[in-house]
């Protein structure tokens, strides 16, 4: 009596704020605060982005010409040039004689690489396998499925629901998110960190135009310019291993971007910063120049700063992407919707009407079928309700349409198990057995069946759960609960009036 009436109580006590829909004044900070409502209840934004996977194999294939590059350097096999276009790596040798050994090199050491036919003399080609452009995909895909989530989790949207779609798409709910545009812009962002050396000759061959923007320490005044840089990308954001946003110093007040690269990536700045002091390092942000130093020297410590036009927020958010990661790929919305409140609301109304006319039927079924002991079945239906909801609201999980519609199913799969109690104990009447033999006999026999049937759902629901998308993940969450809440009431809660009574000895015979 004291487990059941103590549970009851701190059921009342988290659904408070539910009642409220909000934490009242004055509310302990360990309790919880009020059921959160999923994306169909509240309302919020559906965004369906689409990964330029096309886009992340360029990028490996650029890296593994510089990575061929440095190789055959190593190997004292002279190169005039690499260049990486249209999916083909075409190395062009200094001596035609070395032709077997580069080849023998790319074969060894770049598995993902396969030799074409159509090099000859001086000149080897090789081509990404499509072994490894499948990896590839998946890999961005992937990659920006976890960074996006990151990024989700850290702008601190409750519950929200990240997901695969299809081959190359992304899926993203934001429950009642209350800046869209910031949300979608910091979710979109690519923040692909690229570090390109300007062009010694503006009109040298191979020398591509960026658009970029220089900002006068004294005034602040924004000029938008254009460098003209080596194609080449030295370095990207992937060997990024923290990004902190700065406020500036008092020679120079903007604020920055202090990057702190991994041991791969110091090693690489390091190297670059080597050998080309004297020349100005283009740091390029989704394909705008952000800032064009001077390399003054070698360059060690793994660490460098992003400086550029933009106040301390816009250099907060940009911190933000950057330390989840770069996305590998650009990104696009494919997708866009939002639920408005009143939706939400339309359809809170239709899942209580469902609800009540669902959880009527039952209530009226049990009363006039089983009499006192339908009642009894009752008052552990509306318990087994509000430990349920209690329980959401403790656990911090969302409810939604699909929800809704696991309670409903759980106000059946309840009952069932108060009618098999009912059933047995009328067998036992029929045997002319006392009110306490009848209640004994009815819960023990009712029981193996009971936690045969609850069990086997209960599995069934982890498994939707696990396995289950962001819908089904809300039916079966209120499903697994839903049958523990039933369960206990069912079994323990009712048998506890009965003994209740017996022990007053106000209980002669069982109505049922």
């Amino acid at each position: 009596m004291g487990l059941v009436g103590g549970l009851i109580v701190l059921a009342v006590v988290f659904l408070v704020p539910t009642y409220y829909g909000a934490k009242p004044e004055g509310w302990p900070g360990f309790l919880p605060g009020p059921i959160r409502l999923g994306l169909d209840l509240q309302g919020g934004t559906h965004l369906v982005y689409t990964v330029d996977v096309d886009k992340a194999i360029a990028n490996h294939l650029e890296r593994a010409a510089e990575d061929l590059k440095n190789e055959a350097r190593n190997d004292q096999i002279g190169l005039n040039g690499v260049t990486a276009e249209n999916g083909v790596i075409t190395a062009t040798l200094a001596d035609p004689a070395k032709r077997d050994a580069l080849e023998k090199l790319i074969s060894d050491r770049f598995p993902n690489l396969s030799l074409t036919n159509d090099g000859s003399g001086d000149t080897v080609r090789a081509k990404m396998t499509p072994a490894s452009i499948r990896e590839i995909r998946d890999g961005a895909l992937d990659q920006s499925l976890e960074i996006i989530r990151n990024r989700v989790d850290q702008f601190g949207v409750a519950e929200p629901i990240v997901q695969r779609q299809g081959t190359q798409d992304v899926l993203v709910q934001l429950p009642g998110i209350q800046d869209p545009e910031r949300a979608k812009a910091l979710i979109g962002k690519t923040a692909l960190l690229e570090f390109k050396l300007v062009a010694k000759d503006p009109s040298e061959p191979g020398a591509i135009t960026m658009a970029g923007r220089e900002v006068d320490q004294v005034t602040g005044r924004v000029t938008r310019t254009e460098y003209k840089v080596e194609p080449r990308t030295l370095m990207t954001g992937d060997i990024i291993s923290n990004a902190l946003p700065r406020p500036g110093t008092q020679t120079d007040p903007r604020p920055y971007v202090e990057v702190e690269f991994n041991t791969r990536g110091a090693k690489i700045f390091e190297e670059i910063t080597g050998a080309n002091v004297g020349r100005r390092l283009a740091i390029i942000l989704d394909g705008v120049v952000q800032s064009a130093p001077v390399i003054q020297e070698r360059i060690g410590g793994g660490r460098a700063r992003i400086t550029g036009s933009f106040d301390f927020k816009d250099a907060r958010d940009l911190a933000l992407v950057l330390r989840t990661g770069a996305l590998p790929a650009p990104v696009h919305v494919a997708e866009e919707r939002t639920v408005g409140p009143s939706l939400g609301k339309d359809s809170i109304r239709q899942g209580i009407l469902s609800f009540a006319v669902g959880g009527g039927l039952v209530v009226v079924f049990m009363l006039v079928y089983y009499k006192v002991a339908g009642v009894l079945a009752d008052l552990a239906l509306i318990l087994n309700v509000v430990f349920l909801l209690a329980a959401l609201a403790a656990f911090g999980a969302t409810l939604s349409l699909p929800g809704i519609a696991g309670v409903v199913l759980t106000l059946g799969m309840a009952v069932d198990a108060n009618v098999l109690i009912n059933e047995r104990m009328r067998e036992e009447i029929r045997l002319g057995k006392t009110a306490r033999a009848v209640i004994d006999a009815g819960y023990e026999r009712a029981l193996p069946a009971i936690l045969d049937s609850n069990i086997t759902t209960f599995l069934s629901g982890i498994i939707l759960f696990q396995f289950g998308s962001g819908p089904v993940k809300g039916f079966a969450v209120t499903l697994c609960i839903g049958i523990v809440s039933s369960v206990f009431t069912a079994v323990v809660g009712t048998r506890v009036v009965y003994d209740f009574m017996l022990s007053k000895r106000r209980l002669q015979t069982v109505s049922v």
